[in-house]
């Protein structure tokens, strides 16, 4: 185990607790990172004291209670002002009797069933969390339903566990997944979420969405990922496109936005679904996509910014670019995608067409040249929408006698056509002579 440094804070509070009389220890994560030599970066404390006990003994310092049984103290080390404050939560012992060995074994699983005294510098296992860690290997404590059926969440923290580190799932923790699923519809959608953003954050996320699809997990939460499980498709593609989906998953950077744009890039192919001859076609599901993950990502409480992101980048995600495409189609492109998206679109179709396998290298290609001709027009880009424009609606109405009305708005997207294929033609004396051209002629667009 790697030397567990612990934060004088904590020793701070260890040492009052103990100084009056009740039992301490480091509990949960910090002790498990500690074996697995990662970065701590919870300290959590479990006491023999009441919650009551803890509201007085930490009456001094700034505190508060989110959760049952729980206090949470926030503390600024001295000398750090610009560091944001640190959260240590401090929890009584569970179970009626109170004592550490019940409490640990409460909880959900045996690599976070460990409790370190650095008084004694010693180790607490009673449930053989170390060997299971050496093995790695997730095991529930004790009876794998029961912990679940305590918090259903934990279905999903097995999952995201095994994927997080790298670990095999414990048959026995493995099979209660399967005939306890339906108990995660008690948990509350944020809760759902934030663990699957864990999951998707992991290295190869597709270990772990299987699991998921197998043991029924998945249907209670996104039931639409397993519509294209058995749905092949048509060459460039050799993967159904649920596999499809998990490849592209795994390809693009660790990113909750970027994953869930590439787990969700295909979700609306299964319903738009038509038949030419031999050939299948999936015309307009990207902005069948974009409507669909946002349903689900709305469902699920994502923010949103982020479901913004994540439908914007689906809506775009199928570039069909070619090499006889103009600079002017190139600026038309950035314009409408948007100069932010740029970088995470692109990501997003690389992966696209690496999780075609050899099928997708042409593609590389294109895509790897039109990249090359975005980074030599984005510096120049004369216009992303009509307010960078070198007039506005004010001159266009005072130039064709004309008050406020469609027509200006016209007229305004019509200009940025026209400096997007021409960018020198972007200031007053060319667009005035332009809105002048069109009164002469009474255009109206």
């Amino acid at each position: 185990m790697k030397a567990l440094s612990v934060p004088d804070f904590v020793l701070f509070v260890l040492r009052r607790l103990k100084a009056s009389g009740h039992q301490a220890f480091i509990v949960g994560g910090a002790v498990r990172d500690a074996f697995l030599g990662r970065p701590i970066s919870d300290w959590d404390v479990a006491t023999s004291a009441s919650f009551e006990t803890l509201l007085s003994l930490f009456h001094d310092v700034r505190h508060f209670t989110a959760k049952p049984h729980t206090i949470t103290l926030v503390h600024r080390p001295e000398g750090r002002s610009g560091v944001p404050a640190l959260l240590y939560e401090v929890t009584t012992f569970r179970g009626s009797g109170k004592s550490l060995r019940e409490d640990l074994g409460l909880r959900d699983f045996t690599m976070n069933a460990m409790a370190y005294d650095p008084e004694k510098e010693c180790i607490l296992d009673p449930y053989g969390g170390q060997a299971d860690l050496a093995s790695r290997l997730v095991r529930a404590v004790g009876d794998p339903s029961a912990r679940y059926r305590e918090d259903p969440l934990r279905l999903l923290r097995a999952v995201r566990f095994g994927a997080e580190l790298g670990f095999s799932l414990e048959s026995e923790t493995r099979m209660a997944l399967a005939s306890l699923a339906p108990l995660l519809a008690s948990v509350s959608p944020e809760r759902i979420r934030d663990e699957f953003v864990k999951i998707l954050k992991a290295r190869r996320p597709s270990r772990a969405i299987r699991i998921l699809a197998h043991t029924g997990l998945l249907a209670q939460f996104l039931p639409e990922i397993l519509e294209g499980r058995w749905m092949r498709q048509t060459d460039p593609h050799p993967y159904t496109v649920y596999r499809h989906t998990l490849e592209a998953t795994d390809r693009v950077p660790p990113e909750p936005v970027l994953r869930l744009a590439a787990l969700l890039h295909d979700i609306a192919k299964p319903r738009v679904l038509k038949m030419e001859g031999e050939r299948r076609r999936f015309i307009g599901h990207e902005a069948a996509g974009a409507k669909m993950a946002a349903e689900i990502l709305r469902r699920l409480r994502f923010a949103n910014e982020e479901i913004r992101k994540v439908t914007h980048l689906i809506l775009h995600h199928r570039i069909d670019y070619s090499p006889a495409w103009g600079d002017g189609a190139v600026r038309r492109f950035m314009r409408r995608v948007g100069l932010e998206f740029m970088e995470p679109l692109f990501a997003l179709r690389k992966a696209d067409l690496e999780a075609r396998g050899t099928k997708g290298r042409d593609g590389l290609e294109l895509l790897e040249e039109l990249q090359g001709r975005i980074l030599r027009e984005k510096h120049c880009l004369p216009a992303a929408d009509t307010s960078d424009l070198a007039v506005d609606g004010r001159a266009v109405m005072k130039l064709l006698g004309i008050g406020p009305g469609p027509r200006v708005g016209r007229i305004l997207r019509y200009l940025l056509e026209r400096v997007t294929e021409d960018p020198r033609l972007n200031n007053e004396r060319d667009l005035t002579f332009l809105i002048q051209e069109m009164g002469r002629n009474d255009l109206d667009l």
